[in-house]
């Protein structure tokens, strides 16, 4: 099984749309983007978060191949923002160095 930062280097997406993303992730905030995206409750883990956003992108990236009259351009790449976010707050979080007590 692929660690999650190899799955998402793996995804290939328009260069202007990932532009948009890494745009928008600039503005990120966990606390108001992942409800709206994923449902109100306790917030997941960033990496349960991060699988279960590339879960929802994947089926948006179906949609918009097969030019599905119901795909939302808008709330692909405010999925893309989110996925991005989350994978910067991951890598943060795994390169902090860990205290030993």
């Amino acid at each position: 099984m692929q660690d999650i930062f190899s799955m998402l280097s793996a995804l290939h997406r328009p260069q202007l749309m990932m532009r948009a993303a890494r745009i928008g992730a600039e503005n990120y905030r966990r606390s108001s983007h992942l409800p709206r995206l994923l449902g109100y409750g306790v917030l997941p883990r960033h990496s349960a978060a991060l699988l279960r956003l590339m879960e929802i992108e994947a089926l948006l990236e179906d949609e918009r191949k097969r030019a599905d009259a119901g795909y939302s351009l808008i709330r692909h790449i405010d999925v893309l923002i989110a996925m991005v976010g989350e994978a910067r707050v991951l890598r943060a979080v795994n390169a902090a160095p860990r205290s030993v007590t």
